[in-house]
């Protein structure tokens, strides 16, 4: 499982570079590739650990390492952050992005009740995909966040000469780092799932803690260089963005196999996710900044939350 969550976060890493590097050589605005290619990436691992682990019968595996994620994104990875490096608060974070992301939250709650079979079906999946395409379509019309997301972008793809060599070079790494994605996640769903039964614990409790905290290194690598150069609007921005394509993964792996979804996941898993969601919302609106005590106070309510999730009803 380590091996795979490693061969994840290098995988991902080298699609997005690649990726990012042939789409501005080939003439595509920054902007576009920060709001599509680099803002997928970081999901990327989330998104292949959850569709092997659905298209290998383990759906758990893959509602843990989302909810856990949205969790570790918010609590670990912003509340070691803030304590690191107050964070300030772009505005629009709070009123377009934040409420955003509380949304596509509870937009699960109807889905998974909506038939009498607990699931989340291609119909779901569809309006998850489609409102997450509506999202960043909106983000690429309104441009206010143009000069960070172009600055990440061009700092990542660096200067190189558009002949054919570079072009092929950017293909290899973007289909080395496909595999890697592909192997990782096939690695890190068999380990899961083998560290589950050898514990005795359950499969959602692997998938919110081990795989979901795994799965979230290109997130707290994001931060960590963002707090290391005083450029913490870039790690909200990217933890907020992380986590509203965190819960339309779900939806694109529903889409190709529907999900069983228990629904007893709903009244603690999900609640757990919207409650700290909203506690980061609610942080950000007051005095538009996360200080460090507010850092200490999600990374305590990470804690907790887990805790108590994991306790046995």
């Amino acid at each position: 499982m380590v091996v795979g969550i490693g061969t994840l976060y290098f995988g991902a890493d080298w699609l997005v570079r690649g990726s990012a590097r042939l789409a501005t050589s080939l003439g595509i605005s920054p902007l576009v590739v920060g709001l599509t290619v680099v803002a997928f990436g970081t999901s990327a691992p989330e998104l292949v650990a959850c569709a092997v682990a659905v298209w290998d019968g383990k759906p758990l595996i893959a509602i843990g390492n989302v909810f856990g994620s949205n969790l570790a994104n918010v609590g670990l990875i912003l509340g070691l952050t803030s304590i690191m490096v107050p964070v300030k608060v772009n505005r629009r974070v709070v009123r377009r992005d934040g409420l955003v992301m509380i949304l596509v939250t509870l937009a699960i709650f109807p889905m998974v009740y909506w038939d009498s079979d607990p699931l989340l079906g291609r119909l779901d999946g569809a309006i998850l995909l489609v409102a997450l395409l509506g999202y960043l379509g909106y983000t690429l019309r309104a441009g206010d966040d143009e000069t960070e997301i172009v600055g990440e972008v061009k700092e990542m793809v660096e200067s190189q000469p558009s002949d054919r060599g570079v072009h092929l070079r950017n293909v290899a790494l973007v289909l080395l780092g496909a595999f890697g994605l592909f192997v990782g996640g096939l690695s890190v769903v068999e380990g899961a799932s083998n560290v589950a039964a050898a514990l005795g614990v359950s499969d959602v409790v692997i998938g919110l803690t081990l795989v979901a905290v795994g799965t979230s290194l290109p997130e707290l690598a994001t931060a960590l260089v963002a707090a290391a150069r005083k450029e913490l609007s870039i790690a909200l921005g990217n933890v907020v963005g992380s986590n509203i394509f965190n819960v339309a993964v779900l939806g694109m792996v529903s889409i190709g196999l529907p999900i069983e979804f228990p629904k007893e996941l709903l009244v603690r898993e999900l609640a757990a996710v919207l409650l700290m969601s909203l506690l980061l919302l609610g942080m950000m609106r007051h005095r538009w900044s996360i200080g460090r005590w507010e850092g200490f106070g999600l990374l305590a309510t990470y804690l907790v939350l887990v805790l108590l999730i994991l306790r046995p009803v």
